[in-house]
């Protein structure tokens, strides 16, 4: 039976939350248990998560094949085992200052069709097992590389030794892998120190609710 709650919901998801976490907070305040989320954000990510509840869960599928853009910041000059804040940074012997020309030299050559790693600290699946459960054991999960395409990245400020960027991509991009590879083609190495996902599709995070705005509506 359909309810007014049924839809689909902007989220703007905090620092820190897991995509789950906004899930089951949302069951709460939609009082619905059929919910989920199209495309996940680790939680050292902010920004827009799409999430549908109801007979909307259909559409689900079609709206994680949609093109994502990103904002966010890059660390030149240390890596880290996740790619990420997750794990303490490394100083990378190749750490350098960076000419601007470079940074957008290098940054341009990312955009189009790529093969891309993802990180072994991420949410695959390899024979059934989470590649960063397999990771965070001492193991190294057999990750493989996949075809995705960048369709834009700027680099869009420079805060040394952070960078900001700006970036439009497909389906299954990794941004934190990104990072690691951007560093690598510099020769410094990198991390993504930040990271907000501002569209998916035709939709923007500006026209996101926060867990907290989207409960006093419902239950004003």
């Amino acid at each position: 039976m359909e309810t007014a709650f049924e839809g689909i919901w902007l989220i703007d998801k905090p620092l820190g939350m897991t995509s789950f976490g906004v899930i089951r907070k949302m069951r709460k305040i939609l009082g619905l248990k059929k919910i989920g989320h199209a495309g996940t954000l680790d939680p050292l990510a902010t920004g827009l998560l799409i999430v549908c509840s109801g007979a909307y869960t259909k559409q689900i599928e079609s709206l994680m094949g949609m093109p994502k853009t990103y904002t966010g910041s890059f660390y030149l000059g240390a890596t880290t085992e996740s790619y990420d804040l997750e794990h303490p940074p490394i100083p990378h012997s190749g750490a350098r200052l960076v000419k601007r020309d470079e940074l957008h030299q290098t940054a341009a050559q990312f955009v189009g069709e790529l093969w891309q790693t993802p990180p072994a600290h991420s949410a695959i699946k390899i024979n059934g097992q989470r590649a960063y459960k397999t990771a965070r054991k001492g193991d190294t999960p057999e990750v493989k590389p996949r075809l995705l395409k960048i369709d834009d990245f700027k680099i869009t400020a420079e805060d040394w030794p952070e960078v900001h960027f700006e970036v439009s991509c497909s389906k299954g991009t990794y941004i934190r892998s990104l990072a690691y590879d951007f560093g690598e083609k510099l020769g410094t190495g990198a991390y993504l120190s930040s990271l907000r996902r501002t569209g998916i599709g035709p939709f923007n995070v500006q026209d996101a609710y926060s867990l907290q705005e989207l409960e006093n509506i419902i239950h004003f």
